[in-house]
C-alpha cells in the first residue's frame, strides 16, 4: 500500500515506473518519452520544460489508495494539467477505444453463430464511444479553455467550475456494463484467447477512465476553484 508523496523529485524515473507500471500512461500524457536512462524525475522534467511539482502531484495522486482532501493546489501549473487531460482524451478517443472495438469486432466475427451478437455489441460500444466523445469534447472546448483563461487572470461572469462539476458524470459506467454483458451472456465455446484479451483491455480501460475522472475531480476542479477565489 502506497502512502502520500511516495515519489519525489530526486527519485529515478525508472524507479517510479518499476514501482507502478501503470504510470507509463502518465509519462506519455505529459509528453515525456522513454529512454531517460538513470535520470531523476526532476532532471527528466526539466529537460522537457515540465513543471516537476505538477508532474509529481499527478503521479503521487494516482499512487494513493485514498485521496487527501487537504492537497495543496496552488503549486499546480494549470496549463500543464490541462495538457495532460487533453492528451488522455486523445488516447481514449483515438487509440484505446478504437483498439477495443477492433478486437471486439474480431471476437464476434469468429463464428457465424455469433452474428446476432455482432450488431448488439457493436451498437452498444458505438453508443458508448459517442457518449464519451461528447463528454470529452465539452471539456476540450468549454471547460479547459475557461481554465486557461482563468490562469491568465481573465474571469468569466457567465461560467464557473461548479457548472462543470454538477454535470461531470462518470463515463466509465457503460464500460462496466459492456464488460458484464460479455462475461455473462456471450456464447463463447472452449478457450477463447481473443475474448479474454478484449476483457482484459476493457478492465484496464475501465480503471484508467476512473483514474482520469479522479484527476479531474480531485486535482483539476479544486485547482480551478482556487484560482476562481483569487481572481
Amino acid at each position: 500500500m502506497m502512502s502520500k508523496d511516495t515519489f519525489g523529485p530526486n527519485d529515478k524515473m525508472s524507479y517510479i515506473i518499476n514501482s507502478n507500471y501503470s504510470l507509463l500512461l502518465v509519462i506519455s500524457r505529459f509528453d515525456l518519452s522513454l529512454g531517460f536512462g538513470d535520470k531523476t524525475v526532476k532532471e527528466v522534467c526539466e529537460s522537457k520544460g515540465i513543471d516537476t511539482a505538477s508532474f509529481l502531484a499527478v503521479v503521487n495522486f494516482l499512487s494513493e489508495t485514498q485521496h487527501d482532501p487537504n492537497n495543496k493546489y496552488e503549486s499546480l501549473e494549470l496549463g500543464l494539467i490541462v495538457r495532460y487531460l487533453k492528451n488522455a482524451h486523445s488516447y481514449f478517443l483515438n487509440y484505446k477505444l478504437p483498439s477495443i472495438r477492433s478486437k471486439l469486432l474480431q471476437v464476434v466475427d469468429v463464428s457465424s453463430d455469433n452474428t446476432p451478437y455482432r450488431e448488439i455489441f457493436l451498437k452498444f460500444f458505438d453508443d458508448y464511444y459517442t457518449e464519451v466523445k461528447k463528454h470529452m469534447d465539452y471539456e476540450n472546448n468549454i471547460v479547459f479553455p475557461y481554465a486557461i483563461r482563468l490562469s491568465e487572470g481573465k474571469s468569466d461572469p457567465e461560467y464557473n467550475i461548479s457548472i462543470f462539476e454538477q454535470k461531470h458524470d462518470q463515463i466509465d459506467a457503460k464500460m462496466i456494463e459492456l464488460k458484464n454483458i460479455l462475461l455473462k451472456y456471450y456464447p463463447s465455446q472452449g478457450s477463447n484467447h481473443l475474448l479474454t484479451e478484449v476483457l482484459f483491455d476493457i478492465y484496464a480501460c475501465e480503471k484508467d477512465l476512473a483514474s482520469h475522472n479522479n484527476v479531474e475531480d480531485f486535482l483539476f476542479i479544486p485547482a480551478v476553484r482556487t484560482l476562481e477565489q483569487k481572481t
